[in-house]
């Protein structure tokens, strides 16, 4: 028996930032509306600033009047984030909490900004109503006084919170004290893959409510789509009117009325300007009229099956984090409509309302996130302490959910309810999908990470292969041993709520997914992960900038670049796989051949094809030879034309003829100017030419000592190794490649051994293969050289023998045949030449693909033509150095330096071309853009073939038909250099 005595002291009462609750003082949540003729005052600027390295702050003593309180302090700009102002440093982690698992518990080592404003009050601010303070948006946890009385505190980072303070206000002399922790309870509930950034990084204002003024007000404006009119009601909490001149409505408060009305869609954003009139304010409205539902398994609006071509985007700002001006979310969502993206999954929290009013006014379909994610649950047994599954949480789950509801549920643009991300599953999220639901029945309700979706309107998946995509739309997928909630799921409509993990160089596959969502009903499409890369702008000591991410700023814990898999390089630059993306999701398909001329199908879900102007162009290698305008008669969504193309040009030169018909604007929208083009499509006007005639008479190779002469090329005699052309020495000659540096998606999952192909590639050795030569052999018209390139420690080869041929008129042929020895285990990187140039040769055109680059899974958008551009041009800076820049299907590529001029000639397969000024190896060595530096060598890259790029960052390996095979293969390429004009 213990007999020692015990401690009857009862625990005290955790701190409030510890509490999970929802904490008394802050007033309940409304809809936001952007302006009214009411009074505000923002409080946004230079605020007053000391952290503290715990929660106890810097003392309660900065609450008061005295000015002295801040003496010493430092300066910080709200909205803001005091790790981007010089205060502490950013961290990143994906999945992984950056304290010890203790829910709701937190360490004393809890960073704490105390915050502090002066103000006065405008000369002509009301003395009559209420006054609220507002907060948008603060992280993680604040506690709040005005003029050194405590309002109370909060949580929830990314929803908006308010403080009635009318009797609290003076005219002159207000200070408003704000204690923000880094960590709480709340932080728990805000594991969302991105930067962990404290700090008061939304608006904060005073508002004033006039006497009479609506606490709050729901406008519901439904479309009927088989009599064309729409439904408006607005609640109002107090008697008022709603106007709508346009449609010549005059209404009560809570009165319905019906009209003719045109409606709203992404497409088409009609909104009505109306006008809720109280006793105490007036409130512009902006009505859109659409109505969303599940029917007949598919998410329909306005009666129509819509398809999502859609982005999952984070708030972020290089420079501010997630504190956005209202101009780079405008900029964020034109550059989305000038992509065809139409619709955005705001991951994984409610984004600045202003956001949503862009949305609405510019149109977007929008799934609306709730500020909730518990994905750092997962490494505990069966998701052990996860929130959602335990009910002292389910107070704060459903207070979040209420209040993104209630601020955002007049948007148009909002379409679906979302309960957040990767929580598993638990009683909490079926007690948020219920409020939901009472409070909007208007709306589905969205989850994913539950696999039997007792709580979700859709069925949803992240990352899912291609096969299995197809399997879900014959709705083939494998059962659940549930019979009644297998059936429930089968009934569902089905989202890529995330997928095409755009990390680095990729994402792959994106054309085959699209033609599975146009190809089966039931799958409406998915949203990218995600919009933008989260690369933080750095600077070198020296002054160089670069774009840092995980482990640059001395986290002792991070996640590397996994936080930079956007569409857009941090500074809104689009990326190659957007550029790709808008060419797969494009709303007008273009199709042709030389026989039966051109198709044009309409993919719009509502938009007929009036506002597009078409034009054709007929190209011989390259070069326009005819043009015009193509007479399209208005097609309705879905429906198609052919039409004829003009007879091709009589005067038009021989060579390579191509169509290429594009769709353009008609006229400047609020997104893009007049001409701006929406889609293309390109094919032969006539079966391919017949192959060159061949070459003239060849001519012998001679060896002289260690030389050996060939028409205008010097070799080695040893090794065969070409060493000159004409008078051009190279720093290497074209011998057999096949290392690339490592894209994201070769590196793959660190958590899922298996599909890293590049861990199999260095384990290979393919980094550091080596070169033998066995044979070098001279003929009366050829020189023959057979060689082993094969890895270190492996009885794995290629065997290789090049054969060099050259006529009287100067040009150089070279044909290589590759023959794979012993089990290759993994898919090539490349197949092809590296030849290593000098460093004058920065100017390059080639008649191919183009302009950007292309990969044998990312070459939709790549259009034949011809195209010029420096070294420097050519390559991709990826936030994290890697393979990049490849053109495909190249006939001819031009590399020059002052009036000499190389020639490479596809002979007669065309090729893969990449120049850069550091070879794979280097490229594979740097970490950040800034470790690259120009040598002396421009080394040039002419593949045969490139392996595919896939998804497999987060995501599916290339497909089958995108793997580069170690198999036999064969190939030529031509080479002549022109010197002088």
């Amino acid at each position: 028996m213990d007999d020692r005595p015990r401690d009857e002291t009862p625990s005290p009462a955790p701190p409030y930032y510890e509490n999970p609750l929802p904490t008394p003082g802050t007033l309940p949540p409304r809809a936001w509306w952007g302006a009214s003729d009411a009074a505000r005052l923002t409080l946004n600027g230079s605020w007053a600033f000391r952290l503290a390295p715990t929660a106890s702050g810097t003392g309660p003593g900065f609450t008061a009047d005295d000015p002295a309180a801040t003496a010493g302090w430092d300066r910080v700009t709200v909205p803001g984030h005091w790790v981007l102002q010089g205060h502490g440093a950013p961290a990143y982690t994906g999945v992984a909490y950056l304290f010890p698992v203790d829910p709701p518990r937190m360490p004393d080592e809890n960073p704490t900004g105390d915050h502090r404003r002066e103000f006065d009050l405008p000369g002509d601010w009301p003395a009559d109503g209420e006054t609220l303070l507002r907060f948008e948006g603060v992280d993680s946890c604040a506690r709040v006084w005005l003029n050194g009385t405590e309002l109370g505190t909060f949580q929830g980072s990314r929803l908006p919170h308010e403080f009635a303070v009318g009797p609290l206000l003076r005219r002159r002399g207000n200070v408003l004290a704000v204690r923000v922790h880094q960590w709480s309870a709340g932080s728990y509930l805000e594991d969302q893959d991105m930067w962990w950034l404290p700090g008061i990084f939304r608006e904060v204002s005073l508002l004033h409510r006039p006497a009479g003024s609506p606490a709050d007000h729901f406008v519901h404006a439904g479309y009927d789509h088989t009599t064309g009119e729409g439904t408006l009601r607005v609640e109002c909490d107090v008697p008022g009117r709603v106007l709508v001149p346009e449609l010549g409505l005059d209404l009560a408060c809570g009165q319905e009325a019906r009209a003719a009305v045109e409606p709203w869609s992404a497409e088409v954003p009609r909104l009505y300007a109306g006008e809720l009139v109280t006793a105490g304010e007036r409130i512009p409205l902006r009505i859109g009229f659409r109505t969303v539902g599940i029917e007949d398994g598919l998410l329909k609006v306005n009666g129509r099956r819509v398809l999502f071509r859609g982005v999952n985007r984070h708030e972020f700002h290089p420079e501010t984090g997630r504190a956005l001006d209202r101009e780079t979310m405008r900029r964020d969502i034109v550059l989305m409509k000038q992509h065809n993206v139409n619709a955005v999954r705001t991951s994984h929290y409610p984004p600045h309302p202003a956001f949503l009013d862009l949305c609405d006014e510019l149109g977007l379909w929008v799934i609306d996130e709730c500020d909730l994610e518990t994905h750092g649950f997962c490494w505990m047994p069966d998701w052990r302490g996860n929130p959602v599954a335990d009910e002292r949480w389910t107070p704060a789950l459903v207070d979040r959910a209420r209040r993104m509801v209630e601020r955002d549920k007049n948007h148009p643009s909002v379409l679906v309810w979302s309960l957040g991300n990767e929580c598993h599953a638990g009683r909490g999220l079926s007690a948020m999908a219920a409020w939901i639901r009472a409070r909007d029945p208007a709306r589905p309700v969205h989850y994913e990470n539950d696999p039997e979706y007792p709580d979700s309107d859709i069925f949803s998946r992240m990352y899912a292969p291609h096969e299995e995509v197809e399997r879900i739309g014959r709705r083939e997928e494998e059962p659940l041993s549930d019979p009644e909630r297998d059936a429930h799921r089968r009934s569902l409509p089905f989202l890529l709520v995330e997928y095409a993990h755009a990390m680095g160089n990729g994402p792959g596959g994106l054309a085959d997914y699209q033609r599975l969502f146009e190809t089966y009903e039931r799958c409406q499409g998915g949203f990218v992960w995600e919009w933008i890369d989260h690369g933080l702008l750095t600077r070198t000591a020296d002054g160089r900038e670069y774009f840092g991410y995980g482990g640059d700023f001395g986290e002792g814990y991070h996640d590397g670049n996994f936080v930079c898999d956007g569409l857009l390089f941090p500074d809104r630059t689009p990326s190659p796989g957007l550029i790709e993306y808008k060419k797969v999701v494009e709303p007008v398909r273009i199709t042709g051949d030389a026989a039966q001329g051109v198709t044009i199908r309409n993919g719009h879900d509502f938009a007929g094809t009036s506002h597009l102007a078409f034009t054709w162009a007929y190209e011989v290698e390259g070069r326009r030879i005819a043009a015009g305008d193509l007479a399209v008669p208005p097609l309705e969504p879905g429906h198609k034309a052919r039409l004829p193309l003009p007879a091709a040009p009589a005067d038009a030169p021989p060579g390579e003829a191509v169509w290429t018909v594009r769709a353009c604007l008609r006229a400047g929208t609020a997104w893009a100017e007049a001409g701006h083009e929406v889609a293309w499509g390109q094919w032969p006007a006539a079966p391919a030419p017949a192959p060159a005639a061949p070459p003239g008479p060849r001519v012998a190779p001679r060896r002289d000592g260690g030389l050996i002469t060939l028409g205008p090329a010097v070799f080695d005699a040893g090794r065969g190794r070409l060493r000159a052309l004409g008078g051009l020495p190279l720093a290497e000659g074209p011998r057999l490649d096949v290392f690339r540096a490592p894209t994201d998606n070769d590196i793959g999952m660190h958590w899922e051994p298996g599909t890293q192909v590049s861990v199999l590639w260095e384990r290979i050795g393919l980094h550091r293969v080596r070169h033998r030569t066995d044979e070098v052999r001279l003929t009366d018209e050829a020189l023959t050289v057979r060689t082993r390139v094969a890895p270190d420690a492996r009885d794995l080869a290629l065997a290789t023998t090049y054969r060099w041929t050259a006529d009287e008129e100067g040009t150089l042929r070279l044909r290589v045949a590759v023959t794979p020895e012993g089990d290759w285990p993994c898919p090539l990187p490349r197949l092809g030449l590296r030849l290593g140039l000098p460093a004058a040769f920065g100017r390059v055109s080639w008649y191919g693909g183009g302009p950007g680059e292309a990969y044998p899974d990312t070459r939709a958008a790549s259009r034949l033509g011809r195209y010029r551009a420096t070294v420097e041009e050519l390559q991709t800076p990826y936030v994290r150095p890697q393979e990049n820049g490849a053109r495909a299907d190249v006939r001819w590529a031009e590399l020059s330096a002052g009036e000499a001029t190389l020639r490479i000639e596809a002979d007669p397969e065309p090729f893969w071309l990449t120049a850069r000024r550091w070879s794979s190896e280097q490229l594979d060595a740097a970490g950040h853009t800034v470790d690259l530096s120009p040598g002396e060598v421009v080394w040039v890259n002419l593949d045969h073939a490139q392996h595919g790029i896939g998804s497999q960052s987060c995501g599916p390996a290339p497909l089958p038909r995108h793997r580069l095979t170690a198999a036999p293969a064969d190939f030529g390429l031509a080479f002549r250099l022109r010197e002088g004009r």
